[in-house]
């Protein structure tokens, strides 16, 4: 909320997140429901440590739009969109938003890509990545193991960025037909 760049969508930020929460409770779950038990397994065992890691996905960017389900972006620069965690239909959301690529962090390799908008899945960890190196774009596990900067895996992912969206380099999921689609009922999914 801090981020923000005004009150009004600071306000629009904290209303989604009520609705959400609100509808969770009356469907008898929670957000005590997250982090998934794949999330578990993986070692992201609260959700603190869950939305410390979202935020961190986002830098230090101000928020300049805050978008319901696949409302359009419109702003240059960060725009938070509500979506559900459910891998599928958040990447659904996206594309519906009019997201031209799509990056999608795994840790534990959701096999998933969008028929409308490239998926570039990038693996967390290179245990992940040698494991499903057939589904996996890019492996971000080397920067934990100091091999690349944060700075050095970036620009390998702009670049493999620019590849695909010049049409010079499919992604995985696409040479692999891996086409997943699934909107968001707005129900609760977590």
């Amino acid at each position: 909320i801090n981020r923000c760049v005004s009150e009004e969508k600071a306000e629009k930020f904290a209303s989604i997140m009520q609705t959400y929460a609100q509808r969770a409770v009356e469907a008898g779950s929670g957000f005590d429901m997250n982090p998934s038990p794949g999330n578990i397994k993986d070692g992201l065992i609260t959700d603190a440590m869950k939305s410390a890691g979202a935020a961190k996905k986002g830098g230090t960017s101000p928020v300049v739009d805050v978008l319901d389900y696949t409302e359009q972006a419109v702003k240059p620069g960060l725009n938070l969109l509500c979506t559900p965690g459910n891998d599928v239909e958040s990447t659904t959301g996206l594309a519906g938003s009019g997201a031209n690529l799509i990056v999608f962090t795994t840790g534990l390799g959701t096999p998933t890509g969008n028929p409308i908008t490239p998926t570039v899945k990038m693996a967390s960890n290179t245990v992940l990545a040698t494991r499903m190196a057939d589904i996996i774009d890019i492996d971000a596990g080397s920067i934990i193991t100091g091999e690349d900067t944060i700075e050095t895996k970036g620009e390998e992912l702009l670049e493999l960025l620019i590849r695909i969206a010049s049409g010079e380099e499919m992604t995985k999921a696409e040479r692999l037909g891996q086409y997943d689609f699934i909107p968001w009922k707005r129900g609760v999914s977590l």
